[in-house]
């Protein structure tokens, strides 16, 4: 049962001896971070950039430089001010409540308009079973369980959301783990030809190839999201971030090469083949269908661990954000349970809205890459400003850090804020028709708009941000 909501404007407080537990400990913290970051659209990625072939593989090298930018800046912030909320709260400190309540927003709907994602791609490996043909209702009933299991979990606490979350993310590494060792063996070199497939030059195909694999990063800021679960922020929220973010980096690079170099781009495109790794699996062992199989009950795994860690942020974020009144108070409010249990069951309302509507509007690949480049956007916004926030702090530090730390971070958030403008820049479909080439925007914009009564609604009931801490 949800607490009855107090006065207008406010969140309830915890009652006393009843304070939110710090359930997640640096093990389980880093497996948040690799369950989030590690989801199913790794798995996906090789189908969805297809079209561009093999030349992706320099998209995802660069992809994967931004990644471990963002996550070292994310590192370094959330050690000055751990706080729930992670990059909201950042923007919040940093510009005031306007610019709190834009990134609280865009990080939200990046939350479950990626599980909408997630879930699509899930999907794919559901289907190397069930509903083989493709068909759009039983897809979309399919989707429907994957996104409410976890929304279930995450209702009965944060311990059991902690639990699936490690045991899901050590099974979901063996797939990839085996791919980026054994795979390398089976590569055939004239496989990474041609190039460049999607008709463009070099630098639009790899432009469009990194908004897309963008997407299979989102995660390396999860632990900051979810500070107030993690036991000593300040030491365990930093060694999560990086060490949860270069694991995830490692496997993604090298298992990538593989895929592309076992299976050709024209046969990674067809719609048969959506299950890319079970289809590497399979050429690996030289036919039959058990190997492809085992990947697929491997990534099914994965996807509800990937499920389980986003659903819980899904509710992290608005939780934080209504405790200073910028969200609407219902999401402060805590369950018998002391979960966030509004934002849990509403954030998962949302995503099945998502995959309904791109699974009556677009098909194939494409509804899966117009979720993801949506995602790609409204992630990017809170990136940007946490970059453009650090930069801040560390033009104000100049004086108290050492020239060498203070080189390293600002150049590490310079680095950070080009990327996710070059994230939302790219974050178009490719398409005859404009409104699936716009179809990321759209939707993002269309999310956006709803929340400006929410912030006109808000307004008068914002807190006054806290000081930021001194450089330590």
């Amino acid at each position: 049962m949800v607490q009855p909501r107090s006065e207008v404007g406010s969140v309830p407080t915890e009652p006393e001896g009843r304070t939110t537990e710090r359930a997640l400990s640096l093990p389980q913290s880093t497996a948040l971070i690799m369950g989030s970051i590690i989801g199913v659209g790794i798995f996906s990625l090789p189908y969805a950039l297809s079209s561009y072939g093999p030349i992706s593989l320099v998209a995802m090298g660069l992809a994967t430089v931004g990644a471990v930018a963002l996550a070292l800046m994310f590192a370094v912030m959330s050690r000055r001010l751990p706080a729930a909320g992670g990059p909201y709260a950042y923007a919040r400190s940093g510009f005031g409540n306007a610019a709190g309540f834009v990134n609280a927003w865009s990080y939200w709907i990046t939350a479950w308009a990626g599980n909408a994602a997630i879930v699509v791609g899930w999907v794919y490996y559901v289907e190397h079973f069930l509903n083989k043909d493709g068909a759009v209702g039983w897809s979309i009933l399919i989707a429907l369980v994957g996104l409410w299991i976890p929304a279930v979990i995450n209702l009965t606490g944060v311990r059991a959301m902690g639990s699936v979350q490690v045991w899901t993310t050590v099974l979901k590494f063996i797939p990839l783990a085996i791919m980026s060792t054994v795979g390398l063996f089976f590569i055939k070199a004239g496989n990474f030809t041609p190039w460049n497939l999607s008709g463009d030059s070099s630098l639009s195909a790899i432009g469009g190839a990194m908004a897309i694999a963008l997407f299979s990063y989102l995660g390396v800021e999860t632990a900051a999201v979810a500070a107030a679960k993690v036991r000593d922020p300040e030491r365990n929220v930093p060694k999560a971030t990086i060490y949860g973010t270069l694991a995830s980096a490692i496997v993604y690079l090298l298992s990538m090469v593989a895929v592309f170099g076992i299976v050709p781009a024209s046969q990674l495109a067809m719609d048969v083949n959506k299950a890319s790794y079970s289809v590497a699996a399979n050429s690996i062992v030289g036919g039959g269908s058990w190997a492809g199989d085992l990947v697929a009950l491997a990534v099914i795994v994965s996807g509800i661990g990937a499920l389980n860690g986003w659903t819980m942020i899904c509710a992290e974020m608005p939780l934080a954000a209504a405790k200073d009144g910028l969200f609407p108070a219902r999401f402060g409010s805590l369950s018998r349970r002391r979960v966030p249990a509004f934002g849990i069951i509403a954030s998962t309302a949302l995503a099945s809205v998502a995959v309904v509507i791109s699974y009556l509007g677009t098909s194939g690949s494409t509804v899966f890459t117009t979720l993801v480049l949506m995602t790609g956007i409204t992630a990017a916004v809170p990136y940007a400003f946490s970059a453009l926030v650090q930069i801040k702090w560390r033009w104000r530090d100049s004086h108290p850090v050492h020239t060498s730390r203070f080189a390293f971070d600002v150049s590490v958030a310079v680095v950070a804020l080009i990327f996710s403008v070059a994230f939302i820049y790219y974050s178009r479909n490719t398409s005859d028709l404009w409104y699936v080439v716009w179809g990321p925007f759209l939707m993002a914009g269309g999310a956006f708009v709803v929340g400006i009564p929410v912030y006109l609604a808000q307004r008068h009931r914002m807190t006054k941000p806290a000081p930021v801490p001194e450089y330590r």
